[in-house]
């Protein structure tokens, strides 16, 4: 018998359920209680394959179905076949069908490991806080709801089949699509009941009493207020009760939405430090207390009382201010990467702890990079002779801290290049922006390097109009490393991305998991503790790119999609900071150059064999070794592996240069 608290298996008969027998002392009031809602509000849940569902994604359906689900549940698994036969009809007609988990208490695995005993491939979404299943209404495992995108509202609510095994829900389907009256259920699902502890009389008088000065302000005030401040990045400021009542409805929306606050990665994926998101329980609380009214109750209201000002330098006054060119941004049009260069101002080296950006047209300013540049190289161009990084910007990484006793060298004398990505928003501006960095004293020397590379895949390919188009690549670790961060990249067209670990015996850990990707805000996420990368390993990346038209930021669905710099292109790029474990300042090694001769074959090689077959060959050097493949795999093995690749590198120039500013070479204490 499954717990009581999560869903309670009631065994009912028809009679049962509907308060004929003795059944109805079971927990019925809460089912009792439970209505359908006028409209079905928008959420967004991630599934048990650690991808994610919006249910407004489907607007151009003809109907969205959502089926209640709980691991365990007899009739779950009686009616298994009939929900996979749903499905597969459904999809012909261009109609979702997916499971909801408000069990809370299910694990993802649990739920895939009964998915695959049943046969059953439908998406199912955790609704791990139960605010989807308690909007919605729903009272019992195996609840169909048939939901109309036109309205939002639920056009059918009832068992999936009758007892004389009639589709009713494929009928409500039908009608929907016809345009034709939906048939009121004639009976009501008959799966156990599932408890949410947050609905009936009880639980919304207890929500109407949740203090906003002792329970709200102080999740606003940790979660929050750094970005919603006077002259934060947000578009308004918390400062008062009556701002934060008028757009409790909005903040609701962002977070069933899962888009506030701006942390993208999966909680249940690795440990992050500088987490930023809300917790189960601060979720629960603000939607409870805004879904009550937003009572303002008894207490201070420290929002309006302690004025808050985003500090001119976030970090404190910087060491030295690099002014960067400003630049006259226009009001529509495609504006080339600009890439000025700076005679840079150090006269002697310093070790580098941390930076920052101030940047005055955040709109239009999506991203700053940057890179040393040696004595007399600073006529190229581009990031031909860039070498480690001098500080840079995105919106939501503004300031870059290395961890306690980490720093990176810049040289004194030469250049400083950087890479300016603006973007017109429809007005022409001046865009102005200055890099603070931070240094560690005079002579401080630190012991270790850390080092910085990206895995990336120069030869995407997205096909027009593709909802879930899926790329890999990876990067060999030839030895011992700790990793310690990374930052996932894509454009508009990027929606999911996660990081793995191969180990050299095959086995396979996820590092980090983002369900949905916002193309918006960018983060670099720091691992708790770094994680061992043994020699021999590989860090495997993968991106789910949606090219088709439900996908809101798409520029256009109708175009075949690659690689490159603009936002209406596409990138495959997540940034890793790692250090070689056997590493240290006085003993540098070549480990990155190692690591390089094999980045070419992590982009295309599909198997992770280490080698390229020739069905694995991508892109314009694909099609050059194709026709020489033969002479290429001198083993004649049926693959071309590092050794056998090197001629062809050299054949190359050297090879591919990286996609950034080479590893850049960063020392701890």
């Amino acid at each position: 018998m499954r717990r009581a608290t999560t869903v309670t298996a009631l065994g009912l008969t028809l009679a049962a359920s509907l308060g004929l027998v003795a059944a109805a002392k079971a927990p019925t009031p809460s089912v009792a209680a439970a209505t359908a809602p006028n409209q079905v509000d928008n959420f967004r849940l991630v599934t048990a394959t650690g991808h994610s569902e919006d249910l407004y994604r489907y607007h151009d359906a003809k109907a969205v179905v959502l089926v209640m689900h709980a691991v365990g549940s007899p009739e779950i698994r009686r009616i298994a076949p009939a929900l996979q036969s749903l499905m597969t009809a459904s999809s012909s007609k261009g109609v979702p069908v997916m499971l909801i988990n408000s069990s809370g208490t299910d694990s993802r695995q649990a739920v895939l490991v009964e998915a695959k005993t049943l046969g059953l491939t439908l998406p199912v979404l955790m609704d791990d806080n139960l605010l989807v299943g308690e909007q919605l209404g729903a009272m019992r495992v195996s609840e169909v709801f048939v939901i109309d995108p036109r309205s939002w509202k639920v056009a059918y609510r009832g068992p999936l089949n009758d007892s004389a095994n009639r589709p009713l829900a494929a009928d409500a389907v039908d009608a929907l699509i016809a345009g034709k009256p939906v048939a009121v259920a004639s009976g009501i699902a008959t799966g156990a009941v599932i408890n949410f502890p947050h609905r009936g009389a009880a639980a919304k008088a207890a929500a109407g009493k949740i203090s906003y000065a002792k329970a709200i302000v102080p999740i606003l005030e940790q979660k929050c207020v750094a970005c919603h401040q006077e002259g934060g990045i947000a578009p308004f400021a918390m400062n008062g009760y009556a701002m934060v009542k008028g757009f409790a409805p909005m903040i609701r929306e962002a977070i069933r939405t899962d888009r506030m606050p701006p942390w993208d990665v999966d909680p249940k994926v690795g440990h992050f430090k500088n987490d930023k998101s809300l917790t189960p329980n601060e979720i629960k609380t603000l939607v409870h207390w805004i879904e009550a009214g937003a009572p303002r109750g008894d207490g201070p209201d420290r929002l309006a009382t302690t004025k808050r000002v985003a500090p001119e330098w976030p970090l404190g006054k910087p060491d030295l201010v690099v002014e960067i060119p400003a630049y006259k941004v226009p009001a529509s049009g495609i504006v080339d990467y600009q890439y000025p260069v700076m005679a840079n101002p150090l006269t002697q080296g310093r070790w580098l702890k941390a930076s920052t950006a101030r940047v005055n047209q955040r709109q239009a300013v999506h991203h700053i990079l940057s890179g040393y540049i040696p004595p007399g190289k600073d006529q190229l161009g581009g990031m031909a002779n860039w070498g480690g990084s001098v500080g840079g910007y995105t919106v939501g990484m503004e300031s870059i801290v290395q961890p306690k006793g980490i720093g990176s060298y810049v040289p004194g004398g030469g250049s400083i290049g950087y890479q300016m990505h603006y973007t017109p928003f429809g007005k022409e501006v001046l865009s102005t922006q200055q890099i603070g960095l931070y240094f560690y004293k005079p002579g401080e020397t630190p012991k270790l390097m850390m080092r910085e590379n990206t895995i990336v895949d120069m030869f995407i390919k997205i096909p027009p109009n593709a909802e879930a188009h899926e790329e890999v690549s990876y990067l060999d670790f030839p030895h011992a490393a700790l990793l310690y961060s990374a930052v996932v990249h894509a454009h508009y067209r990027g929606t999911y991305s996660d990081l793995k670990i191969r180990y050299p015996n095959g086995a396979e850990k996820q590092l980090l998991n983002v369900p949905r990707y916002d193309f918006n805000w960018q983060r670099m996420y720091e691992f708790a503790e770094p994680i061992k990368v043994p020699a021999g390993s590989k860090l495997i990346a993968t991106y789910i790119y949606d090219n088709s038209k439900r996908n809101p930021a798409n520029p256009d669905p109708s175009k075949e999609v690659v690689w490159g710099d603009q936002s209406f292109e596409e990138m495959f790029f997540t940034q890793l900071r790692y250090r070689w474990v056997d590493e240290t300042a006085a003993k540098q090694t070549t480990y990155d150059d190692q690591m390089m001769k094999t980045r070419l074959i992590g982009m295309m090689d599909s198997n992770f064999d280490s080698k390229l077959q020739v069905t694995e060959l991508k892109g314009d050097l694909g099609n050059a070794i194709r026709p020489r493949f033969g002479l290429a795999d001198a083993n004649k093995d049926g693959g071309i592996d590092a050794k056998e690749f090197e001629p062809i590198m050299k054949m190359m120039g050297g090879g591919m240069r990286r996609a950034r500013p080479p590893a850049e070479k960063v020392a701890s204490n």
